[in-house]
């Protein structure tokens, strides 16, 4: 958890920073302002212990480490319509209740893929599975090979949250408007899981499996006072007590870990009355 307390500490002084230093800037009125936005993230996860429990098993893999899976920049999938959520993506819709806060709800979309062959350590009972894996476990170190285990949130770890933000002007030069951002998030998660566990059948049913919170800040440069862009560092902590592995079955999988996201994303921002 170091990294992120580092990174949510770094977020606050950034926007103490921010807010003081702006304090003799011109700015436009944001009051009463709607934006939306997209863009593409990446993210970094901690090590996390996996339980798996069902009618043949109960076991814990612990500190199992994951890579998100974020799709290589290129023409296609990024500028394809049809396309364009098979990358790791972000999307929101706010609005500013004063010139300085503005609420809104949005959807990260990431990936988490278990790194595949690693050795960890494993503790629990496998029985009447007619695996190799039979037997006791007692921080016995296992190879995570593709009969034993195949853990995956690929469509995906998607985080739907609800955030409150506020804004402070940095830099105004003409139609141009820089301004630091800085929040905090809560919501529900929707993954579809992709599990082989003991050679047993893939699930991938969307299922709400637990829920997140989150801290972010971030530097907003506008234009005209509409169009943006807006690079984002997020860090958070996720807890999944519920997660499908196998379709029609008690099958059950419950993790919890950390997240530091860095996202790039492009925006509009209107007024629905003038």
């Amino acid at each position: 958890m170091r990294p992120l307390l580092f990174n949510f500490l770094l977020l606050l002084s950034c926007s103490n920073l921010f807010s003081q230093n702006s304090s003799s800037k011109t700015n436009a009125s944001m009051k009463g302002k709607f934006y939306f936005y997209w863009g593409y993230n990446r993210e970094t996860y901690t090590k996390s212990d996996l339980h798996f429990h069902g009618k043949d098993f109960d076991f814990t893999v612990k500190k199992a480490v994951a890579l998100d899976r974020q799709s290589p920049l290129a023409l296609d999938p990024y500028l394809r319509i049809d396309q364009l959520t098979i990358p790791q993506y972000n999307y929101r819709l706010g609005y500013f209740i004063s010139d300085k806060y503005n609420i809104s709800v949005g959807w990260d979309h990431m990936k988490y893929v278990m790194v595949q062959d690693q050795i960890a350590k494993v503790t629990g009972t496998i029985h009447d599975t007619g695996t190799p894996y039979d037997g006791t476990y007692n921080n016995t170190d296992v190879k995570m090979a593709g009969d034993f285990l195949q853990f995956e949130h690929t469509d995906g770890l998607n985080y739907l949250n609800a955030e409150l933000n506020r804004v402070d002007p940095i830099y105004q030069y003409k139609k141009m408007n820089i301004r630091s951002t800085f929040g905090a998030g809560t919501g529900v998660l929707y993954p579809r899981t992709r599990a082989v566990v003991l050679g047993n059948n893939v699930n991938d049913q969307w299922h709400i499996s637990g829920f997140g919170i989150s801290v972010k800040g971030g530097i907003n440069i506008s234009f005209y006072n509409h169009f943006f862009i807006q690079a984002e560092l997020k860090s958070g902590w996720i807890d999944m007590p519920n997660i499908v592995i196998e379709a029609h079955s008690s099958d059950r999988a419950k993790q919890n870990f950390g997240f530091v996201q860095g996202n790039v994303v492009l925006g509009y921002m209107f007024n629905l009355i003038k």
